[in-house]
């Protein structure tokens, strides 16, 4: 009997692109592969930092995402950075276009996995934050820190 795992194995997360930017809807997409990219995904050393996805001719291309080329193999073309097909619906890319075009958006990529074998990204699309945003958004989360510290000390009957 076949057994199925729990999770997908997540290859790379783009965790900058919470702070650089404010996501908004998010889309899986299968992505376009040659030779031993699988392999070199498979291997787990992929980066999505500086990634973007552009819409060209009705079609989504993911650019600057970093696949390794696979150590074992002989030879690759095309490069690590190079530019890749994202497969998703036509009314999806439609509507992602709409989207972008309407209130000057950008496509970001989240998360990089495998499902059902099959290599699949999630994308966002995203606005860029403000330096002021980065700065309120660090200081909430290090407001909720310290209250979480100090319920945590005085639960543990530690003096503040």
């Amino acid at each position: 009997m076949k057994k199925k795992p729990d999770a997908d194995p997540v290859i790379a997360r783009n965790r900058k692109a919470a702070h650089e930017y404010q996501l908004g809807e998010t889309w899986e997409a299968g992505i376009v592969l040659q030779g031993m990219e699988v392999k070199g995904l498979r291997a787990g050393r992929a980066s999505l930092i500086g990634g973007f996805a552009q819409i060209e001719d009705r079609e989504i291309w993911l650019h600057g995402v970093h696949i390794p080329q696979y150590s074992q193999a002989r030879w690759f073309e095309g490069g690590s950075r190079r530019k890749r097909k994202l497969l998703l619906h036509r009314a999806q890319i439609d509507k992602i276009e709409r989207k972008v075009n309407e209130s000057g958006l950008t496509i970001v990529p989240l998360t990089l996995y495998f499902k059902d074998g099959r290599a699949k990204v999630e994308i966002a699309l995203a606005r860029g934050k403000k330096t002021w945003d980065k700065r309120q958004a660090l200081a909430e989360r290090e407001a909720t820190r310290e209250t979480e510290r100090a319920l945590h000390r005085r639960l543990k009957g530690r003096p503040d």
